[in-house]
């Protein structure tokens, strides 16, 4: 990660003067927009792309600076937005805008050590030199509602010291009640986007996120659960210096996802593969998962395993809810429209007798949602790949627009789809091959691996099972 500058603003955390931030910018970008249609009249079809292209750069470096200055919810939403459907732009382009936005993944601008100093101090009760051993006041990263620090304890253990920006809480209150403007936002930089579905979640999850304390027990579940796994690793937390504000766990070095994105093709394949068997093994293995795959929440560790960081947003689903979905999926593979309708009607997505919903169409529409491991055989998934399947996943482009226009997508679905649908963003832009079949027989059909990773995988978990029967 690149330093980053001691000085910043104070976070704004009124209603009204976040919603004004809000308000300017879209205005401003409003104006900007039809000064550049006008000036486009007389200019070539090349001087036409060209200042469209200048315009669309600009209007992103000015949303990177608002948001990541507003942090909160706010910045949550740019965050998002980096890796969703851009499909529409030219590709370099694309490339351009998701590289500045990804920059609210970790550099965004920090708030002074001193005011951090104040929060982690008043939560643990003592001062910092009493507490660490070294405590390097430079930010490593700074997210949406805190910022990380590298310290060392007493006993010789390196440790990230996540704090909570000062009256954050508030800010992400007032965000919450601006909401459709911030929404708005991201709909100017990226019209295929779910926007009703963000809106929903942010106001469902990000709360979750305000309690490190909430954050440290799910680290802790999930910790315990791959512990030993040949792949992958879930860093310690130290549990008696977590509070509501702190979160103190094991510091963890490796190559980031700018680093990765530009790795021998070998690499990249092997790490998109542990990103599949990580957040969607977790979800079909255990029903609890983590919700926010975005690339600044992994490194790929010098051992060759990969190792997951945040824990602010997860979810945990009911047995029955998941076999309900691998049948639906089972149902598409197999070309059962029948079951497929039925199950998603289970599911709730819609009436079993609502006449709208032709068995037929939605096997379709199933199947052009999960094509990207319909064959036995290997593919790359890239980001104009993904493009196309999140168009089908709720985009008015797509062919499936008058179904999707009328389900209701239960809530256990809702944050479930989302992870999935940013994990594949993830992978294709990593440009990974794997038979994504394979892997998804695994737990579909319950098939036996094929892959090294799958195969390490299947042993890990079998010699937890038996000694989980030998302590029983």
């Amino acid at each position: 990660m690149r330093s980053m500058s001691k000085h910043s603003r104070a976070i704004p955390v009124g209603r009204l003067r976040r919603g004004a931030q809000i308000g300017r910018l879209l205005g401003g970008e409003a104006a900007r927009g039809y000064a550049t249609r006008a000036a486009n009249l007389p200019r070539s079809e090349e001087g036409r792309r060209t200042a469209d292209a200048r315009r669309r750069q600009e209007a992103a470096d000015r949303v990177v600076a608002m948001l990541g200055q507003m942090k909160g919810a706010a910045m949550k939403v740019g965050q998002m937005a980096s890796l969703m459907d851009w499909g529409r732009l030219p590709a370099d382009d694309r490339d351009e805008l998701q590289a500045k936005l990804a920059e609210l993944r970790d550099l965004a601008p920090p708030v002074p050590f001193r005011d951090m100093q104040r929060v982690l101090e008043h939560e643990l009760g003592d001062r910092i030199t009493n507490l660490f051993a070294e405590f390097d006041p430079e930010a490593a990263a700074a997210a949406s509602i805190g910022q990380v620090y590298r310290a060392r304890l007493r006993d010789g253990r390196a440790v990230a010291v996540k704090v909570q920006y000062p009256r954050v809480a508030a800010a992400v209150r007032a965000d919450l009640q601006n909401l459709g403007l911030l929404i708005r936002v991201v709909k100017h930089l990226a019209p295929g986007l779910d926007h009703e579905s963000m809106a929903l979640e942010l106001r469902e999850r990000i709360t979750e996120e305000l309690d490190y304390e909430h954050e440290a027990q799910a680290q802790r579940l999930f910790a315990r659960r791959w512990r030993g796994h040949p792949f992958i690793v879930i860093p310690d937390v130290v549990t008696d210096l977590c509070r509501e504000r702190v979160l103190v766990t094991e510091w963890v070095d490796g190559t980031s996802f700018q680093q990765l994105k530009v790795a021998p093709e070998a690499t990249r394949d092997r790490v998109g593969e542990i990103l599949l068997r990580f957040f969607f093994g977790s979800l079909y293995r255990f029903g609890h998962f983590s919700g926010d795959p975005h690339p600044g929440n992994f490194l790929l560790r010098g051992d060759g395993r990969v190792a997951f960081l945040d824990f602010g947003m997860t979810k945990s689903l009911p047995r029955a809810t998941i076999e309900a979905e691998l049948g639906v999926l089972r149902a598409a593979l197999e070309g059962d429209a029948a079951s497929a309708h039925a199950g998603l009607a289970s599911l709730g997505f819609f009436e079993a007798d609502d006449p709208r919903f032709d068995p037929a169409r939605v096997l379709a529409h199933v199947r052009a949602l999960n094509a990207w491991y319909a064959d036995d055989e290997p593919l790359t998934l890239t980001p104009a790949y993904v493009s196309r399947l999140m168009v089908d996943a709720g985009d008015p482009r797509s062919d499936y627009w008058d179904l999707m226009r009328h389900e209701t997508i239960p809530a256990n679905s809702l944050f479930a789809n989302r992870m999935q649908g940013m994990t594949l963003a993830v992978i294709g832009q990593l440009n990974a091959t794997a038979n994504w079949h394979r892997a998804m027989s695994e737990w579909i059909y319950g098939a036996a691996p094929s892959s090294p990773l799958g195969i390490a995988e299947a042993e890990f978990f079998a010699g937890s099972a038996t000694s989980a029967r030998r302590a029983a």
